[in-house]
Formats: C-alpha cells, sequence, structure tokens
C-alpha cells in the first residue's frame, strides 16, 4: 500500500467516525439539540488533535528520539499547577477558575511565557546542546508537580473535588466560547509549523548534515520550540492535558508512513490523531457511557506503548 493510499484510508477512517459521532440517534426531533451538543466537541477534538500531532512530530524531528515530546518541557505539571494556585488563592468560585475566558488566558498566557523565559535564558548562556534544555524541563515538570501535590493537600474537600475536573482531558464539557479564541491560534501556529516542513526533512538527516546542507539549525530550534509551545499550550488550555497522545501517535506514524517527507508525516500524524480521538470518544460515549474519560485509557495505551518501544530498542 502506497503513503497515498494510507493517507486516504485514514481520512476515511476520521470521516466514518466524525460521522457516528455527530449522528449517532439523530432524528428529525432532536438533531438540533444533540448536534449542539457534539459540534463543539468534535471541533475540539480536530483542533486538539492536530495542535498535539504537528507538535510533536517536528518536536521528535528537533530532539531526533521517538519518547520526546514537548510534555517533558513540564507543560503538562505547568498546567495542572496554574489551577491548583487559582483554586488556592482565588477559590473555587473565583472568575479566574469559573470563568473560561479568563481561566484560558491566564493557562495559556503563563505557559507561553514560561516557555520563552526558559528557550531566552537557555540560548542566552550560549548552550548549543538540547539534551541540556530537555533535562531542565523535565526537572522543572517535577518540580511543579510536587509543588501541585503540596498544595493540593492543603484545600478543603469542596475546592479539591471542583479541581479534580481539571486535572484530567475531557471532551464532554467543551466551551463553545473557547473554540474561537483557540481556532485561530491553532490554525495559525500550524500553518508556519507546517511551512517549514522541507527544513525539517533536512533536519532529519542530524545537526552535523543540517548545517552542512545551509540550515540554520539554532533558529530553526527556537522556531519549532516556539511554535511547539503554542500549540501545546493552546490545546491543553482548551482541553486538558493529555500525557501520552503526543508520543503514541507519533510513533504510530513513523512506524505506518515509511517516509521522511515531513508534509506526508505532518498529514498523517493529524489524521492518526484525529482518528483516534474521533473513535475513542465515540466508544467513551456509546460503549462505556461516559464511565471513565479519554484522557485515562490513552495514557494507559500509551504507557504500554511506551514500554513496548523501550523494550523493542526502537528509539531513533
Amino acid at each position: 500500500m502506497s503513503d497515498k493510499q494510507k493517507l486516504f484510508l485514514l481520512f476515511f477512517i476520521s470521516i466514518c467516525f466524525l460521522v457516528l459521532l455527530l449522528g449517532k440517534g439523530l432524528t428529525i426531533d432532536n438533531y438540533s439539540f444533540f448536534l449542539s451538543l457534539r459540534l463543539p466537541k468534535v471541533i475540539a477534538i480536530i483542533l486538539a488533535a492536530a495542535a498535539i500531532a504537528l507538535s510533536s512530530l517536528a518536536f521528535q524531528t528537533m530532539t531526533s528520539n521517538r519518547i520526546l515530546t514537548p510534555s517533558v518541557m513540564g507543560f503538562d505539571s505547568l498546567y495542572l499547577l496554574i489551577q491548583v494556585i487559582i483554586v488556592f488563592v482565588f477559590g473555587s468560585v473565583s472568575v479566574f477558575y469559573l470563568n473560561p475566558y479568563a481561566n484560558f488566558i491566564v493557562c495559556a498566557l503563563t505557559m507561553v511565557l514560561f516557555s520563552i523565559a526558559l528557550f531566552h535564558f537557555y540560548f542566552r548562556v550560549g548552550n548549543n546542546n538540547l539534551l541540556v534544555l530537555l533535562l531542565l524541563g523535565i526537572i522543572l515538570g517535577q518540580v511543579f508537580s510536587n509543588v501541585t501535590s503540596m498544595i493540593s493537600m492543603m484545600l478543603s474537600p469542596n475546592d479539591f473535588s471542583s479541581l479534580q475536573a481539571s486535572m484530567f482531558a475531557s471532551f464532554n464539557h467543551v466551551k463553545v466560547e473557547l473554540i474561537y479564541i483557540s481556532a485561530p491560534i491553532i490554525v495559525t501556529a500550524a500553518f508556519f509549523l507546517f511551512k517549514m516542513h522541507h527544513i525539517l526533512n533536512v533536519l532529519w538527516l542530524n545537526h552535523d548534515n543540517a548545517v552542512s546542507l545551509g540550515v540554520n539549525v539554532i533558529v530553526t530550534h527556537r522556531k519549532v520550540l516556539l511554535l511547539s509551545t503554542v500549540l501545546i499550550a493552546v490545546s491543553t488550555a482548551l482541553v486538558g492535558p493529555i500525557l501520552f497522545f503526543g508520543f503514541l501517535v507519533t510513533n504510530l506514524t513513523r512506524e505506518w508512513i515509511k517516509s521522511y517527507h515531513h508534509r506526508t508525516l505532518f498529514i498523517a500524524c493529524v489524521l492518526i490523531a484525529t482518528s483516534t480521538l474521533l473513535m475513542g470518544q465515540f466508544f467513551i460515549d456509546h460503549v462505556f457511557h461516559l464511565q471513565t474519560t479519554l484522557s485515562v485509557v490513552i495514557n494507559f495505551i500509551g504507557g504500554i506503548y511506551f514500554f513496548r518501544i523501550l523494550l523493542k530498542k526502537q528509539i531513533m
């Protein structure tokens, strides 16, 4: 099967589950009500899938490692820390927690500013070893997790109970108004990242070969890091953290699509991510009857797949 046929198959699967998720149980009497609930969920799934897939694939190419994703930089842990601090300082009934616009802006802006400050400090001191930056991100992520756990123990039972909804990604309670904010940002960042596909093809060859072929590796790293940060920050603020999803879809893409062209890999990764989320949400809604969340299932499967990759030594 050629790559074009594989892309067409992925597109067909995505459309099938899109139709199932939108159309199951609709009648002439109830379609207006159910579509008003399902359309925001589907749009959020597509936006989150595209953001996580593109940023994770570009990040892995930049680091030349199949187990690294932007989540390694501590964005998921930082998101949870922001939510905990908001509840601890202002309470679970404050405008910063209950108002979707305020909460979204605070979370997305904080994560972007954190990444910009981290990258500025790293590049300012003249480091060219990207692994140092990744190690720093892992350490900060662990610090954020520990602080989050400490503050969570100090919350009242009511505040902690209301905070539980923010700790897992959910597509069942997507706020429609946030889609109008996040969609233009994600589409713009995804467009600029996609335009870099030819540079990423060269960067795939490793640092020295890319330099010898005329690629400004440091500038490329900065652009990829910034665009990946924006995509992950906005998608996390929109639907919540999904730890292993980027790792899962990027590795499935590289195993199934035997190509070094990032234009093909980007499209395939977005389609795999979209079909996976649509299929997963369909089963969560109609098979498990909302007894669990999609992020829990993804993290469980992604964790198993992570160990499979490590045991088979398939790291680039």
